[in-house]
């Protein structure tokens, strides 16, 4: 018998170990004029690290997770956990832009094969009825190392160097490792069905969840089309800048933890499909009112809105992200839920690099004003995906009765 949320240690134990994944992935963009400055290169190719990082995600987690179907949920995790420690190290103590490079491709293996399989044994661990909590508990670890990771992390970076920032992510990613050694039982994971190559081809093959793939790539586009300029969108929109943009990355954190939480507690009573088109039309609106602030209000007026933009776009983006996890769930079966959820994490990273991309483009023949409604854009095309008919009948998740 599955256990239920009333024992939620190892739930815990897998949250921790994302909110180190969630921590290393976002703080670079806070360090990257630093990392230019010390290894001598443009704060451009610096930002190829957030690019390839993206990419090697994108490409590597589906495969990995394959050929490890057969290994133990449980040694899986700890391993890479221990995998992604020595990849922080190696970036530590990296002394050129080539070995950064390197030690950033590591981390992104490592975080690939970790989320995805963190995020499926906590789905096999509680019956179908509590799997949208069980899941928002886990991704909870993503959007609090936003919260506090990311803010923790810039303060690091300034104070003490860079280096120290990938320090301190592999003291965190120790303790996540420990506790994933004593918190997970050595049960836990070992029973877990083991599926052939052939098997979890033909589950990516299935028809069905090509329209929510498709749309998570969207989803992931349209904010980091906006994520990566949001401290140049409040410079120069509402003149905020320093410790205040930290406030404001934080409350965007804040928000967005809020929503993975209602997100997930609504999956239990409505379904993923269900949640997944009540969020995205929020999503929408969030981002265009981004650009609609900067170009409508007085600078001496947007703060209070661009705020209450910002804070809507993180809650409704996250709560999405639950919602579509479970529904793709649904649609494959438990058996398959480790390959199906670490190609979703693929079109999502492969979404924040397109995403990225496209506000690079869009800051080359216009400005931070427009970001939004290029973001909005690229979502309201999601939700077009969304509530197009189908056709031919699909699958879908019923709400817990």
């Amino acid at each position: 018998m599955a256990p239920t949320l009333h024992s939620r240690a190892p739930l815990y134990w897998l949250a921790l170990g994302s909110f180190a994944v969630g921590t290393e992935s976002f703080m670079i963009a806070a360090i990257l004029p630093d990392i230019a400055a010390d290894l001598s290169v443009s704060e451009q190719a610096a930002g190829q690290l957030v690019s390839v990082f993206a990419l090697t995600y994108a490409a590597s987690s589906p495969v990995l997770t394959v050929l490890t179907g057969a290994v133990s949920r449980r040694l899986l995790l700890i391993a890479t956990m221990l995998a992604f420690v020595a990849a922080n190290i190696v970036a530590a103590v990296a002394g050129s832009y080539g070995g950064l490079m390197a030690a950033r491709v590591l981390l992104a293996m490592a975080a690939g094969l970790f989320v995805p399989n963190a995020n499926a044994l906590a789905g096999m661990l509680v019956p179908p009825s509590e799997r949208g909590r069980a899941l928002s508990i886990v991704t909870s670890g993503l959007s609090l190392a936003i919260v506090f990771g990311v803010p923790l992390g810039a303060v690091v970076g300034h104070t003490l160097g860079w280096r120290m920032t990938f320090a301190g992510v592999a003291i965190l990613s120790v303790a996540a490792a420990a506790g994933l050694l004593v918190g997970l039982p050595r049960a836990i994971g070992s029973a877990a069905p083991v599926v052939g190559l052939r098997e979890r081809l033909g589950a990516l093959a299935n028809p069905a969840v090509r329209r929510p793939l498709a749309v998570t790539t969207l989803w992931a586009m349209g904010p980091f089309t906006v994520y990566p300029y949001i401290a140049s969108y409040l410079q120069r929109v509402t003149g905020l800048e320093g410790a205040a943009v930290g406030f404001a990355l934080f409350a965007w954190g804040l928000s967005a933890f809020i929503g993975l939480t209602v997100g997930g507690r609504l999956t239990d009573r409505l379904g993923g499909a269900r949640i997944v088109g009540l969020t995205l039309p929020l999503i929408v609106l969030a981002l265009a009112s981004l650009s609609l602030t900067a170009e409508l209000l007085p600078p001496a007026l947007t703060l209070v809105p661009a705020f209450a933009g910002i804070v809507l776009w993180g809650f409704s983006a996250w709560a999405f992200y639950p919602g579509q996890q479970a529904r793709l769930i649904g649609i494959t079966g438990p058996k398959h839920a480790p390959v199906i959820l670490s190609v979703n994490a693929s079109f999502h990273y492969f979404g924040f690099s397109v995403g990225a991309a496209l506000g690079s483009l869009v800051l080359s023949v216009a400005s931070v004003r427009e970001l939004g409604w290029v973001g909005a854009l690229c979502v309201t095309l999601a939700c077009l995906l969304e509530f197009a008919p189908a056709k031919a009948p699909r699958m879908a998740d019923a709400p817990a009765q």
